[in-house]
Order: C-alpha cells, then sequence, then structure tokens
C-alpha cells in the first residue's frame, strides 16, 4: 500500500458518518445535493475529490481546508505530516499552499511576507490592579 492510499485508509478511520455529513456540507459549492446523497462513505468522498481533480497525491490543499474549515486539527495534523515528511514541502512553501486553496488569494501571494522586527507592534504589560 503506498503511503499516499496509507493516508487516505488512516483519515477514512477516523472520519464518522457525523463528520462524514460535516465534511460534504463544507464542499457543498463543489458537490451538488444529489451527489452528496450518493456518497456515503469516507472512501467514497476521497474518491469522489480525486474523480473530480480536487484531492491527489501530491495535492492536498483542499483536504486541508476542508478539515480546517470543519474545525478538524486531527485529520488536518495528518494531512500535513504526509505533506512535510513525504512530500517534503518546506514551509517557505506553506504560505503559498495555504493562499492557492482560495482562487482570489492567488494575487496576493506574491506580496505576503513576514515582518521583520522592527515593525511588530510591542504591546505594554496591562496596569496592575491597586
Amino acid at each position: 500500500m503506498s503511503e499516499y492510499s496509507s493516508l487516505l485508509s488512516d483519515l477514512s478511520e477516523n472520519i464518522t458518518n457525523e463528520d462524514l455529513d460535516q465534511l460534504k456540507s463544507a464542499c457543498k459549492e463543489d458537490i451538488t445535493e444529489d451527489q452528496s446523497n450518493t456518497i456515503t462513505s469516507s472512501k467514497e468522498w476521497f474518491n469522489y475529490l480525486e474523480e473530480n481533480e480536487k484531492l491527489a497525491q501530491d495535492n492536498l490543499s483542499y483536504i486541508e481546508h476542508i478539515f480546517e474549515i470543519s474545525r478538524r486539527p486531527d485529520l488536518l495534523t495528518r494531512v500535513i505530516e504526509y505533506r512535510t515528511t513525504v512530500l517534503k514541502i518546506s514551509e517557505d512553501d506553506e504560505i503559498d499552499t495555504k493562499l492557492t486553496r482560495i482562487p482570489s488569494a492567488k494575487k496576493y501571494k506574491d506580496i505576503i511576507r513576514q515582518p521583520s522586527e522592527d515593525e511588530i507592534i510591542k504591546l505594554a504589560p496591562p496596569p496592575k490592579k491597586v
């Protein structure tokens, strides 16, 4: 079994039917209601995403986004771990990945950068109670 197949299998084992409904709901812009009703397992959901080019062995950004908005950090962590260890995507590439999930954000990816020490605003500690 490839590492990608192993990842999908591991994710599937940790997605309940209730979770699946939530994940499908998070994809409602990409999955019609009729199609959503035919998907009854997480494996079918992954297959659907692969068939519709939303998921591939080297492109996991869509499910990262779905797990993020569905508040499933456990699943998101597994995908990120796969991406960083198996695909060897560096920390610098991570911002690009996060931005390119949202088509309208692509135009900003070249101007996003980390602030320098001089640009960071330091806040004073709160006043002490008397």
